[in-house]
């Protein structure tokens, strides 16, 4: 008997230590878990603070908001930035309209081409912005100067009008296509794609109401992912607007620092909110989809059982 007490006392001294031991490992991740969090959020707010700070805080002047109380007002700001918002959702429509039927056909009809397709989207990541906006200025100085007595004369002009330059939709149409996919793919591997076209099919849908109004309503959070990736590279693309020779929002910014440097800060900081609130929004209705979901599957579930 007294064997039998040391041996069961023994047991569970170790299993008591295995627990100890196990909560501070569980502990050690949430200590330092918290460590990274509290230095990245000191990394983007601090520089933040201090962008505020310069825009309201004249030395030896005190406390002013005229940079943010004359951003309404300012030469250039409402059309560059109606300007960018235009070229936004040119952009958006382009490209979902390209990379939405070109997926879905590649999931259903060659699921053997999506390495090529992923390919090609990813290419504008390995492309530079400057090594692209060369060979565009090659192309529209080629254009002109060939084509001057063909009706294609016409064209080159059409998409360097500088009210609508169509040429910075196509640019930014290419650089837009590797998050685009990402974000419509990952939401194309979270529903059975064949089954739900066999199935409106098979009920005499047609192609395009397939695509309408049974393939986009389950890609509402992807499509609204790939919407907001998309606007928030056009509002802050630079380089080849600047390099073209247009002026959207981001080159207003810049052009704006030389002479009033504070406003071009408070508008760089306010549209920094402005994204993070769309990022914020779009999160919340992808929670939002998902409780939705698994709430409506949660009834037919206990039916079957």
């Amino acid at each position: 008997m007294a064997a039998i007490t040391t041996d069961a006392g023994t047991d569970a001294g170790a299993g008591a230590a295995q627990s100890t031991l196990a909560e501070r490992r569980r502990r050690r991740p949430r200590v330092w878990r918290g460590l990274v969090l509290a230095l990245a959020g000191l990394y983007f707010i601090v520089p933040l603070v201090a962008s505020f700070v310069f825009t309201v805080h004249t030395p030896g002047q005190g406390v002013s908001f005229e940079a943010y109380t004359g951003i309404l007002g300012a030469e250039g700001f409402t059309d560059s930035l109606l300007l960018s918002l235009g070229l936004a959702a040119a952009t958006i429509a382009l490209v979902l309209l390209l990379a939405v039927p070109a997926l879905v056909a590649v999931r259903l009809g060659a699921p053997r081409l999506r390495p090529v397709v992923e390919v090609m989207c990813m290419l504008p990541l390995v492309v530079p912005p400057i090594a692209l906006v060369t060979g565009i200025t090659t192309v529209l100085r080629w254009g002109p100067e060939q084509l001057s007595r063909t009706p294609l004369y016409q064209t080159f002009m059409a998409v360097q009008n500088e009210s609508f330059p169509l040429v910075l939709v196509l640019a930014y149409t290419v650089l837009a296509l590797p998050f685009v996919y990402r974000s419509l793919d990952a939401g194309l591997r979270a529903i059975d794609v064949p089954t739900l076209v066999e199935a409106a099919r098979n009920c005499g849908a047609s192609w395009l109401y397939v695509i309408l109004r049974v393939i986009l309503p389950n890609l509402r959070t992807s499509l609204a992912g790939a919407a907001f990736l998309t606007l928030a590279l056009v509002l802050g693309e630079f380089t080849i607007a600047a390099l073209l020779g247009y002026q959207p929002f981001a080159v207003w910014i810049v052009t704006v620092s030389g002479a009033q440097a504070r406003m071009s800060v408070a508008v760089s900081i306010l549209s920094l909110l402005l994204t993070w609130a769309l990022l914020l929004l779009l999160s919340r209705a992808g929670n939002g989809t998902r409780t939705a979901n698994a709430m409506a599957a949660a009834p037919s579930s206990s039916k079957d059982q």
